[in-house]
């Protein structure tokens, strides 16, 4: 049985979100929802988000033993960038970006692949 869950456009830079995820893959749920919490980067809260819910997916359509879901996929792709310029002296301006991920947890009962 697989569950997955989508956070689209976070507000969070998708490099500094794939060093957090990258600590709870093909780790076991309560061991990911553990690291998590202990990880003190803001990445960690929005993933934490993400995969709850897609333990509450898992919940919903089988029902089944929730101890026994292993994190079988996290992906973090880049989203929309938010771009604008900072006014500067002279008449100038600086070039700022406000990047956006799309965060995708998939739990599955399979174990590793």
């Amino acid at each position: 049985m697989k569950a997955k869950a989508i956070y689209r456009y976070a507000q969070i830079s998708p490099q500094k979100a794939r060093l957090v995820a990258a600590l709870i893959k093909g780790k076991p749920v309560n061991d990911a929802l553990q690291i998590l919490r202990g990880t003190r980067k803001r990445a960690a809260y929005v993933i934490d988000k993400v995969l709850r819910s897609a333990l509450a997916n898992a919940e919903e359509t089988a029902g089944g033993n929730l101890d026994a879901l292993v994190v079988q996929e996290t992906r973090v792709n880049c989203g929309p960038m938010h771009k604008w310029h900072w006014a500067r002296p002279r008449g100038m301006g600086a070039p700022m970006v406000s990047r956006t991920s799309h965060i995708t947890v998939v739990v599955s009962d399979e174990g590793k692949r």
